[in-house]
């Protein structure tokens, strides 16, 4: 379980890093990243979107749990202040944990090149 200083949790910090963010798209996945222009000492935080396309509410919940999982590990690697919104797609419901980590730190080296 992410701690709750590091959940995005308003929906206008979402609608922020979706459209400002930078965005990389991989099969099972999007990643939506917004960095901080200014030092700041906040934490990270990470927000997740699983649509009902994913799949009826067991699997989104699978789904959601996964990638939780995922990036709770990378969370401490990642530059203070900088936002994260990770948007499944439907192919994820089939993913493994191990697909999904792939998917999720390419996409994660893309953005923050």
């Amino acid at each position: 379980m992410l701690p709750p200083a590091a959940r995005l949790t308003r929906s206008q910090d979402f609608g922020l890093v979706v459209r400002r963010g930078r965005r990389a798209g991989r099969p099972r996945l999007v990643v939506h990243v917004l960095t901080s222009d200014v030092p700041t000492l906040d934490s990270s935080k990470v927000g997740f979107v699983v649509s009902k396309t994913v799949g009826n509410s067991v699997v989104r919940h699978r789904v959601a749990r996964r990638l939780r999982h995922v990036v709770r590990s990378s969370l401490a690697d990642m530059p203070p202040g900088t936002l994260v919104v990770v948007r499944a797609l439907a192919p994820a419901a089939e993913a493994s944990s191990s697909e999904l980590a792939a998917d999720y730190s390419s996409a994660l080296r893309k953005v923050l090149r």
